[in-house]
């Protein structure tokens, strides 16, 4: 008798191995496609998982486009879009007249072209100009007259710059010696134990106020001389600023060593050398030469003479302006 044989049967894994989900991609015709079986009763459920269509051309990347700049919601202030534009040109224009306020009103005195070439120096100028200050008789008479050369345009005559000629007034020692001259203020108050935040206000208030007064004596004294080219207000701010130079000659030395007699002699010779150095150099201003001339005047039709009598009394003047520096200084040393 002949027995069939069992029926086969596959076995059933009990651990079936886990497939982990590939990650999601963007939808596209060559992506990854997902297919499944279909789940029976009597089966165990199958894991789905994904096979990878590969096309015959590689799939070129895309690049998204570049976000928007949000505008301003001026819906949430409580304005719609003229209101905002008008309030945008308005404000534009405002801006814009206050600027020609300015350059009409303050662009005569303080002219931004001149405040360029007052700042046009070089280290070698710094040197030799402080040398000149301090020792101003080391200087011949014939070289103290300042160069003129011409402008850009070859059309008129200008005064060289501070970097070109070093007889020419600048502005980047005065303002570096009266920062150094509240600073030594401050220094001198904090060796003494009475440093306060107040001295360094009172220092430059009282810098200040030497120049204030040293610019309307040189101003009212050209005024009432009649000198028709008095040079420009940055010129003379300049010039009464260096005197700052000998005040710090002073000073550094009294915090050295406690000897009034020796102060005292460095504060007659620091006078001494500003009071020359500003006859020497006001008198271009206060007498002004042929140079001078053509630069107030690029073409002149005569060269004007002074009067002795006027001369004279321009002389006066320069003299009396050098004394006062020894008001000025003595002030200035008393911290």
């Amino acid at each position: 008798m002949s027995h069939s044989p069992p029926p086969l049967r596959h076995p059933v894994p009990t651990h079936p191995a886990y497939i982990p989900e590939p990650p999601s991609a963007p939808a596209s015709p060559d992506g990854y496609q997902r297919f499944s079986s279909s789940s029976s009763p009597s089966s165990p459920p199958q894991h789905a998982y994904h096979v990878p269509a590969y096309s015959q051309f590689p799939q070129q990347p895309t690049h998204a486009p570049a976000p928007a700049i949000p505008q301003p919601d001026f819906a949430a202030w409580g304005m719609n879009d003229a209101t905002a534009q008008f309030g945008m040109q308005l404000g534009q224009s405002a801006v814009a007249a206050g600027h020609d306020y300015v350059q009409r009103n303050f662009g005569t005195f303080f002219p931004s072209t001149s405040l360029k070439h007052h700042f046009n120096v070089s280290n070698s100028y710094v040197i030799n100009k402080l040398r000149l200050v301090l020792f101003p008789w080391l200087q011949k008479p014939s070289s103290w007259r300042r160069r003129v050369c011409r402008s850009e345009s070859g059309q008129t005559a200008e005064w060289a710059s501070p970097r070109e000629d070093i007889n020419s007034p600048d502005l980047y020692i005065p303002s570096m010696a009266l920062v150094t001259y509240i600073l030594l203020c401050a220094l001198y108050a904090g060796i003494s134990k009475q440093f306060h935040t107040k001295i360094l206000g009172e220092a430059l208030s009282r810098g200040l106020a030497v120049l204030i007064l040293d610019f309307a004596f040189v101003k009212l004294g050209c005024y009432f001389l009649n000198v028709s080219d008095s040079g420009s207000v940055i010129d003379i701010v300049a010039y009464g600023g260096y005197k700052f130079v000998g005040v710090i000659f002073v000073l550094i030395p009294s915090f050295l060593m406690r000897a009034p007699l020796i102060n005292t002699i460095l504060f007659i010779y620091a006078f001494l050398a500003n009071a020359f150095f500003l006859l020497r150099s006001l008198r271009s201003v206060v007498l002004p030469d042929a140079s001078a001339q053509l630069v107030s005047s690029p073409n002149p039709t005569s060269t004007a003479t002074v009067p002795p009598a006027a001369r004279r009394r321009r002389v006066i003047f320069l003299f009396l302006e050098a004394i006062s520096q020894f008001l000025y200084m003595g002030v200035l040393v008393r911290i």
